[in-house]
């Protein structure tokens, strides 16, 4: 049992090594200067960024000018609804005039038939 633990233990102790020598590795490459760029290199390097900085606010744009066209066509075409409710209520408006027109014509036509006297031939 005591080998076991001693076995154990100078497990444990080669793990934390292990553990303790990658841990120094991984903070002395954080801490390792970056390399000295040329000014030809940083040029390219801006060069790049830039175009790359141009292409995500082109394509940002054109979304911009898609949702915007698509408002538009949605708002045209809520406005052709309307339009087409207008000339609709137009049109039945137009058909109650011209009925409530033909039904003075037919009372004055009436009136006037009723107002002339009529002779009834005598048998």
């Amino acid at each position: 049992m005591a080998h076991l633990s001693k076995v154990l233990i100078s497990k444990m102790l080669m793990s934390f090594i292990l553990i303790s020598s990658i841990h120094l590795a991984v903070a002395n490459a954080a801490d390792a200067p970056k390399p000295k760029l040329t000014l030809e290199q940083r040029a390219d390097k801006a060069r790049i960024d830039s175009q790359r900085l141009e292409q995500a606010q082109l394509e940002k744009a054109r979304q911009a000018a898609k949702e915007t066209a698509e408002r538009e066509n949605k708002i045209k075409q809520q406005s052709q609804t309307h339009d087409w409710e207008a000339q609709q209520k137009l049109k039945a408006q137009k058909q109650f005039d011209e009925r409530e027109s033909r039904e003075q014509k037919y009372l004055r036509e009436a009136k006037e038939a009723a107002a002339k006297e009529r002779k009834i031939p005598k048998p």
